[in-house]
């Protein structure tokens, strides 16, 4: 019998600007009981729609500044207007030592770092289906203005000159079959051979095979 390592896998969801990302992820959450999301640290102020501990965890920068010097991230940024972003590595270990397989939804230089520091994270990179849909996604929203338009078209050119950082790319051209490849990307992920801990075989397969090989040396011997 083949038993396979009891610890989750750490998976790492990044994408464009209006890629649809955040969707994929909530249906995965839907889907799967042991697919969990990684709740971030950050030190910009809470909004009102927000939930402390949902959302995000929220923080002062200090508090931030302190868990930095503690090594208490397992990645973090410092983004726009000053504001940090984090991973809590606590968290995060202890999920997957449970046997949940944990997301995180961080950006091109975050999965970088985490990368690094856990070679077997699994990167999936989600993106629209071409750059016309991503304007086309944004102008829907109404609520930006065509400086803020470009400055997330630049983002996104940057970042899809990084994708062979990825070990998987979705194109989210229709929801339901993007999700369905994520899917499939978890399932196989669980199939990797350097997953195997114990391969055995059972007492009755060992008579079987046992009760095989006395067979085939009969049969060579009839022979001779």
């Amino acid at each position: 019998m083949i038993k396979t390592k009891s610890k989750g896998d750490l998976i790492i969801i990044s994408g464009t600007t209006c890629a649809g990302k955040g969707t994929v992820i909530k249906k995965l959450l839907a889907n799967h009981n042991d697919v969990v999301l990684s709740t971030s640290y950050t030190s910009r102020p809470k909004r009102e729609s927000e939930i402390d501990g949902v959302d995000y965890y929220f923080v002062s920068k200090e508090e931030f500044e302190r868990k930095i010097e503690n090594g208490d991230f397992l990645e973090y940024a410092q983004v726009q207007y000053g504001a940090y972003y984090g991973t809590p590595k606590k968290e995060v270990l202890e999920l997957l030592d449970s046997g949940k397989d944990v997301i995180l939804e961080i950006d091109v230089q975050g999965a970088k770092q985490i990368k690094e520091l856990y070679p077997e994270t699994v990167l999936i990179f989600i993106m629209a289906p071409s750059m016309r849909e991503v304007k086309r996604r944004i102008m829907m929203r109404g609520d930006e203005n065509i400086d803020q338009i470009i400055s997330r078209f630049k983002v996104a050119y940057n970042e899809i000159n990084q994708i062979n950082d990825y070990n998987y790319v979705v194109v989210n051209d229709d929801l339901d079959k993007a999700i369905a490849k994520v899917e499939a990307i978890l399932v196989s992920e669980k199939l990797r051979v350097d997953r195997i801990e114990e391969l055995s075989v059972e007492n009755e397969e060992e008579i079987i095979h046992e009760l095989l090989m006395d067979k085939e040396f009969v049969n060579e011997k009839n022979y001779e």
